[in-house]
């Protein structure tokens, strides 16, 4: 299990994919998940690994998918009655989906993509920029026309045709124009329709104001430039273009440290659904959890009636004695077998 966690954590890195890790710190019994245990979690709410059984999984997806979109590392406790355990300083006490007569306590962390600076431009300010977001574990990729990539090939990758800009922009790629008038425009326009949570211009307050009202003209909105700063960089007095490059970097840590939720969405391969009526559900009797009837993988006809559980287990269970489940309030889930997330929602 363990060769095949780090190979998927290896695997999501170098796709530049962010994912949570969730880790068993502390089990009591009875429960299927022990100390050590480990899953992870992705943007699409996908769980690999394991943590404990289905009573457990659905709450970690949920605070996981949190924990990466705040970008902060969280400790829970999932028990049946939560209210009932001792509170303890940054540990929050959640109830299992189901009932089970054990508690578990996880470690999730979220593991985000290393962020990308792309600079537009070769000349001084655009090279020292390339250099900074080297030292401050950026990956930096140069966009570089009129050299041909010549004059910034200290950086990560270098590209020459403003046409790939938004091929090479994620929802973490901080982009700043430095081409002092030669393309800024063209650039602009390339790059605002990505989802670039920082756009910065190098140029004069009068210069910037010209761009402004050109991107209006160009039917850019209010909206659109949300992310646009121009002039870019924080006000250090700065003169020298290496002086100039420290000051739009320390807007870029500014931004990005201050930033708002992360919309998870923007990571996924396919495009958000859209909001469908709720499906018709039904209680799994031996472990209580919900099921969505459409989808149910595992049934059971019984004295004319059908029930749907959560998985093959639960089904088996039922099917040994079903009278003393219809009749049970209080079922655990010993040997409840590990499905994917997808066969619980």
């Amino acid at each position: 299990m363990y060769d095949e966690f780090f190979a998927k954590a290896n695997e999501l890195l170098q796709k530049g994919a962010p994912f949570a890790t969730a880790t068993v710190v502390r089990a009591e019994k009875p429960t299927s998940g022990k100390p050590g245990d480990k899953a992870i979690i992705t943007v699409d709410g996908v769980m690999h690994g394991w943590i404990g059984g289905s009573c457990a999984q659905p709450t970690v997806v949920k605070e996981a998918l949190k924990a990466l979109a705040a970008d902060e590392s969280r400790l829970i406790r999932l028990s049946p009655a939560p209210d009932q355990q001792t509170p303890r300083a940054g540990l929050a006490d959640l109830p299992m989906t189901c009932y089970s007569g054990g508690v578990l306590e996880i470690f999730i962390e979220p593991q985000q993509p290393k962020p990308r600076l792309l600079v537009i431009g070769s000349l001084p300010v655009a090279q020292a920029l390339a250099h900074l977001g080297k030292a401050m574990n950026y990956h930096v990729i140069a966009v570089d026309p009129d050299t041909d990539g010549v004059s910034m090939a200290h950086a990560h990758e270098v590209i020459t045709d403003l046409a790939l800009i938004p091929q090479h922009v994620t929802p973490l790629t901080y982009v700043v124009v430095a081409t002092h008038g030669n393309f800024d425009e063209i650039a602009l326009e390339q790059v605002l329709r990505t989802h670039a949570p920082y756009v910065g211009l190098v140029a004069s307050k009068r210069r910037a104001e010209g761009v402004q009202e050109y991107l209006r003209q160009q039917g850019f909105t209010a909206a659109d430039l949300h992310a646009f700063k121009a002039p870019a960089g924080l006000d250090l007095h700065a003169q020298r273009g290496d002086e100039i490059a420290l000051s739009i970097m320390a807007e870029i840590v500014q931004r990005r440290r201050t930033h708002e939720l992360l919309d998870l969405a923007l990571f996924q391969s396919q495009p958000p659904l859209e909001p469908t009526a709720p499906a018709a559900q039904a209680i799994d009797p031996v472990c209580h959890m919900t099921v969505e009837i459409a989808t149910a993988k595992f049934t059971s006809v019984y004295q004319g009636e059908t029930y749907y559980f959560c998985c093959a287990g639960c089904k088996s269970k039922f099917e040994r004695t079903p009278a003393a489940y219809l009749h049970a309030s209080a079922p655990d889930d010993e040997g409840m077998a590990f499905i994917p997330l997808s066969e619980v929602r």
